[in-house]
């Protein structure tokens, strides 16, 4: 076991499904996460053993099937997973938010149809908010919903959602203007959203009438799983998929959804900066300059030392935020700070290791170089760090505010 990023009070169950799958990474993913991610191959393989460990129900309840786990569960197994491949993490993720946002909000009849299957991995999850030109700025969504009888019709064009081919179900977050006049939804944007849960064939192209899934779109780095547009051209939805069954919550549903996705992002942070770390120290012993390995030249241990303790910071943050949300406790504070820090302190860690590695770094023959183009999108994933910190100012204003 690492000496770093360990974390104190877990039950003899969370110590073995972290075992578990701390050694499936090493096993199953990381012999093979390099080759897949250059040919941007998804890892079906990977997939199919976690799917075997049954990670896709570990926080769906045990009478749906799943593990009933915590977040803090889930957060260490996913920093465990991203340590292998970030890719495999994301993987999880967009599927977890949407059990998330089911087992909180949806109605008995959704829970009790789609719950058990996603606990099984038969039904994979994805949800989508951004759109073209949207970026952070949620309010500004276009993509819209009318009703029709029993059925509600989607048009509107979405962006960056992860597993868009290959997942069987989305969230979809789409302006709802139904119950308020056109002054009342401009003035309160928030309140005229609606998230939808659509089902569709996993795939490309028409996945089911009047819904298109473009092709993957080519990234710099998180390769492996999809990522892809939405476009609804007349799709038509029933009533009942409505999550939750009421119109206009869709925007704090989502936020929930997002909230315990920063936690998740911010475990990914610690994966890859302990994964980082763990490449920077081994070559540091293994290349020899001046006679000797490099990591006795004290230049190195001050990087070493520097990176080592980034890691146990934004670990120590990470584990925080998932504890404060189990305890049902708000945890948009800490779940923003650990969001900021450990996708900051992911990428120097991984430039650190970077320069470790000196030219080889630039060899795509050296995980370093996956890992130095992995990490930049935690700067951006679930909320730059610009909006982790308007979240945070606004919290502590709130927190301490002056009664003068």
């Amino acid at each position: 076991m690492a000496r770093l990023a360990r974390t104190a009070g877990l039950t003899d169950v969370q110590q073995e499904i972290l075992s578990t799958v701390r050694d499936f990474v090493d096993k199953e993913i990381i012999p093979v996460a390099t080759e897949l991610e250059h040919r941007d191959e998804y890892p079906q393989q990977i997939v199919d053993g976690l799917k075997e460990l049954g990670l896709f129900g570990l926080m769906i309840p045990e009478e749906y099937g799943g593990l009933g786990e915590s977040l803090l569960t889930y957060a260490l197994c996913v920093e465990e997973i991203a340590r292998g491949w970030m890719s495999v993490s994301g993987i999880i993720n967009t599927h977890f938010i949407v059990a998330y946002m089911l087992k909180q909000h949806g109605t008995q009849e959704q829970k009790d149809h789609f719950l058990p299957r996603m606990a099984a991995g038969d039904i994979r999850g994805a949800f989508s908010m951004s759109e073209p030109g949207l970026g952070s700025d949620v309010s500004a969504i276009t993509s819209k919903a009318v009703k029709d009888g029993d059925e509600y019709v989607l048009n509107g064009q979405k962006m960056w959602l992860t597993n868009g081919g290959t997942s069987s179900l989305v969230a979809v977050l789409v302006r709802s203007d139904e119950g308020h006049s056109p002054e009342e939804a401009a003035a309160k944007p928030h309140k005229s959203m609606t998230t939808f849960l659509v089902e569709k064939e996993p795939g490309f192209g028409e996945v089911r009438p009047g819904l298109t899934i473009p092709g993957k779109i080519d990234k710099m780095g998180y390769k492996g799983v999809d990522t892809t547009e939405l476009i609804m051209d007349g799709l038509r939805v029933p009533a009942d998929r409505v999550l939750g069954g009421v119109t206009g919550r869709g925007f704090y549903q989502m936020m929930d959804g997002v909230e315990v996705g920063r936690v998740n992002v911010a475990a990914r942070g610690c994966g890859v900066a302990q994964r980082a770390f763990e490449l920077g120290v081994r070559y540091a012993q293994q290349r020899h300059t001046f006679g000797k390995p490099i990591a006795q030249h004290q230049a190195i241990q001050f990087k070493l030392a520097e990176m080592a303790t980034k890691v146990e910071a934004a670990h120590a943050m990470m584990v925080n935020a998932a504890r404060k949300k189990d305890s049902g406790e708000r945890n948009d504070l800490e779940a923003g700070m650990a969001k900021y820090l450990a996708s900051e302190y992911c990428k120097e860690v991984v430039e650190d290791a970077f320069r470790i590695h000196g030219g080889y770094g630039f060899s795509k023959e050296y995980e370093i170089e996956r890992l130095y183009r992995e990490a930049p999108m935690l700067l951006i994933g679930e909320g730059t760090a610009e909006i982790q910190k308007m979240i945070i100012g606004r919290r502590l204003l709130e927190e301490y505010r002056f009664q003068g």
